[in-house]
């Protein structure tokens, strides 16, 4: 692990630390403990253990057509021209709930079945009922010749009994829900959503609601910052607006870090001569500060301690730059911390695109450029960089990604080929 950063460079910054060196800090937190969820809850969540099937799937075979349950042997060879004939003794359509219990089949003998329905004995083919015509007298036409097990889900095809269906430290999606349900498994173990409280600094915020005086502003990021929260699956509350006041801060940030997990300190990040963050954090019992400055724009200013086991996070008050650390970092450290072990790899995300333009970057930091997609039919997407003032909010508002120009380049240029931080 990265050892503290403790002594100043040359802008009074602490230590500054790479992006990769400020990720393997955030990954010195332990995950949080797990708890049991139910099934309706648990979208999103991330498995805290394995979960073994407790039955076959599907637990007989079944139909993955509509058309006729038969015996392979039966149409074997037939054609259009040149069709096989048996008779429809039963039509599991109709005795849906009853299902094949009760139905055995013979040489020469068919069942209707639905989409699904189990398969009577004596069956091992499903015929699709496209490839058939009723002749009258339940006399049916198969036009087509069927394998063993055609058109049919054996049982414990899925998933077998005792087996691992999911494996700890995945993060369930909607098709893994489901096939929880087709199990019956209706509670799992998943890590617990880190709680995040924000607390919004500095004598010229008001809150959004309010109309600002000359010399204010209303706080942004305290919604802003909550909303990227509760999309990395955390639950996020806003802790309201302290001044630029040590004592005052010192006690908000002591009573967040009671009810929270994570507290994220909007604004008092940079070197102004009220910017309490870092003496508030020092403050705390126990307090280390980890890291204060990141080599990577925006978000240089941005702070990491640790405190009681908790992290603290001071933030850039710029909109622009706390929205890109929440989105590079902070938000994969909450995913982290919920149990996902891979949330703060910096492997290039998968997802590349070809630059629209050349990006000029200063080397020495990791550039975080914002970039607008086009999407192109057989290509990949062109990236158009957006430009603008460091805090106009519409840079972002017009950006779908960032694009990083690496800390030892000095840009990037038209037509090369880089991965993209999807926003």
């Amino acid at each position: 692990m990265t050892a503290p950063a403790k002594t100043l460079d040359g802008h009074g910054f602490l230590k500054v630390v790479s992006r990769a060196e400020f990720a393997a800090l955030l990954s010195s937190f332990a995950p949080l403990a797990s708890e049991d969820c139910a099934l309706g809850q648990a979208l999103g969540r991330v498995l805290a253990r394995d979960v073994a099937a407790p039955e076959d799937l599907p637990r007989t075979a079944r139909a993955c057509m509509d058309g006729y349950a038969l015996s392979a042997r039966d149409v074997f060879g037939a054609t259009e021209t040149n069709p096989a004939y048996v008779d429809c003794v039963a039509d599991l359509r109709i005795d849906w709930a009853g299902g094949a219990g009760g139905v055995s089949l013979k040489s020469g003998q068919a069942a209707r079945i639905p989409t699904g329905g189990s398969l009577p004995e004596g069956a091992d083919a499903v015929v699709m009922v496209e490839h058939t015509g009723e002749l009258g007298a339940n006399a049916i036409e198969v036009r087509k010749t069927a394998a063993p097990g055609e058109n049919v889900m054996l049982p414990g095809e899925d998933v077998r009994a005792s087996d691992i269906a999911l494996p700890a430290g995945r993060t369930l999606r909607a098709q893994d829900i489901g096939l929880l349900a087709a199990l019956g498994v209706m509670e799992i173990g998943v890590g617990r959503r880190p709680r995040v409280g924000v607390l919004s600094t500095g004598d010229e915020l008001v809150p959004a609601e309010a109309t600002p005086r000359p010399g204010q502003i209303r706080d942004v990021n305290a919604s802003a910052l909550c909303c990227l929260a509760h999309e990395a699956g955390a639950e996020a509350v806003a802790l309201g607006i302290v001044p630029d006041d040590l004592p005052r801060l010192t006690q908000a940030l002591a009573s967040a870090l009671e009810r929270c997990d994570v507290v994220l300190v909007s604004g008092g990040s940079s070197l102004g001569a009220r910017d309490h963050s870092v003496a508030a954090m020092q403050a705390q019992p126990g307090a280390e500060i980890l890291a204060h400055g990141i080599a990577m724009s925006p978000g240089k200013p941005t702070i990491l301690a640790r405190a009681g086991g908790k992290a603290i996070l001071g933030l850039p008050g710029q909109v622009t730059s706390a929205q890109v650390v929440m989105a590079v970092l902070v938000k994969p450290f909450l995913r982290h911390l919920a149990g996902d072990a891979s949330a703060l790899s910096v492997a290039p995300p998968p997802f590349l695109v070809e630059l629209a333009r050349n990006i000029a970057s200063r080397p020495g930091r990791e550039d975080f450029v914002r970039v607008r997609l086009e999407a192109r039919p057989g290509a990949v997407p062109l990236a158009h960089p957006v430009l603008g003032k460091s805090g106009l909010l519409k840079t972002l508002l017009d950006a779908d990604g960032l694009v990083a120009v690496p800390a030892n380049a000095e840009g990037l240029y038209k037509g090369a080929l880089a991965p993209v931080h999807l926003l």
